[in-house]
């Protein structure tokens, strides 16, 4: 993991259907009409609805932990997310679109035999745009 550091990986593109936001408006109780109703969407300057800031970062698992070339520890038993050092919403994810993580650790230690701790930071792309939606600095825990 060490060697790992400062190496990017990219995920797969992830769909945010309005489905999705409004599944997580009912699990939050996040119920802005930006997020949930269309209509009234149409009149704000982003003229659609738009994914709650807190579900692009509850994507992170998809987007920077499972990605197919990221790295790995051996023997894990189970990780825990620990925190984050630093989150930045940049751009609104309108509905229906496409994101996907471009991540790297930054750091990684051990902190007693068998558990370890490592920080990814993520970058979510939207498709088609320049902008990133959000950068985060993310810190999880393995015990092996």
């Amino acid at each position: 993991m060490k060697a790992a550091i400062g190496r990017e990986s990219l995920s797969d593109w992830v769909d945010v259907t309005q489905d999705m936001i409004d599944k997580f408006a009912d699990a939050t109780g996040d119920h802005q009409f930006i997020h949930v109703d269309p209509e009234r969407a149409k009149l704000t300057p982003f003229g659609t609805t738009i994914a709650h800031g807190f579900l692009t970062l509850s994507l992170l698992p998809q987007l920077a932990m499972k990605t197919p070339d990221a790295p790995r520890l051996d023997g894990v038993k189970m990780g825990v997310n620990y925190g984050g050092n630093k989150v930045r919403f940049l751009a609104p994810v309108p509905s229906n679109s496409r994101v996907r993580g471009r991540s790297k650790i930054t750091e990684f230690e051990e902190k007693r035999p068998g558990q370890y701790q490592y920080t990814t930071e993520t970058t979510v792309e939207i498709e088609g745009q320049d902008k990133p939606a959000m950068i985060a600095e993310w810190i999880t825990q393995v015990f092996v």
